[in-house]
């Protein structure tokens, strides 16, 4: 069951997306918030499976509250799903930044917004491939590591860089095990090891990671 919290300042979107989600069998929404610091609260209290967060909101906003969930003493920390009307390059690069899994514009269609909630809970990333190329275009600057720093994928097998650099693409696991061949729990398997050598979070992280890195540059092959 994927237990879910809501945070936004208007009540009439709070209620609507809970009407959305009670239809569900598999979404339980355990609670609602108006404001930041009210949504950590929460999950502080129920940890949640994911949070479903508005950017503008009062007292505290949605990207100053993802860090805060993040650092909750939770064993299990709720994955951020940013649901916004604005279609800006940047307030998705921020709360990508900040943490997000995934981020929704709220008049996307209502079955799009709950696989939304399902594909972060599985700890997929939620970003089609061009608009990942396109925040990383925009707001990335790649850089190499110095000769007297190891390359922060230096632990990683061959098959691994190769995985990571696809993940980067936005390429599904589906999708990576139909290029290289492979069966898809062995793909799944295989991002398990990236994020745990790398210390990462989610597929999200790995994105940002390869192209800051310069292990991938935007626009280049995917291999």
């Amino acid at each position: 069951m994927i237990k879910l919290v809501i945070a936004d300042d208007q009540p009439l979107i709070r209620a609507g997306l809970r009407m959305m989600f009670d239809t569900e069998s598999d979404i339980d929404v355990i609670g609602e918030a108006s404001n930041g610091v009210a949504v950590v609260d929460l999950c502080r209290r129920f940890s949640p499976t994911v949070a479903v967060l508005d950017i503008r909101m009062p007292i505290m906003d949605g990207i100053q509250a993802i860090p805060e969930l993040l650092a909750l003493p939770n064993l299990e920390k709720p994955r951020i799903l940013v649901l916004t009307t604005f279609d800006d390059d940047d307030y998705v690069y921020r709360a990508l930044r900040a943490g997000a899994s995934g981020f929704l514009l709220k008049d996307a269609p209502p079955e799009q917004i709950v696989a939304g909630v399902r594909t972060v809970a599985s700890g997929e990333a939620l970003l089609a491939p061009t608009i990942t190329r396109r925040l990383i275009a925009n707001f990335t600057t790649p850089h190499r590591p110095s000769p007297n720093q190891p390359a922060p994928w230096a632990e990683l097998t061959e098959r691994e860089l190769v995985v990571l650099r696809l993940v980067a693409r936005g390429l599904s696991n589906g999708e990576i095990a139909t290029q290289l061949y492979l069966g898809e729990s062995t793909v799944k398997t295989h991002v398990s090891h990236i994020l745990l050598k790398l210390g990462l979070r989610d597929r999200v992280q790995a994105v940002v990671l390869a192209y800051d890195s310069g292990l991938v540059q935007p626009g280049g092959p995917p291999l």
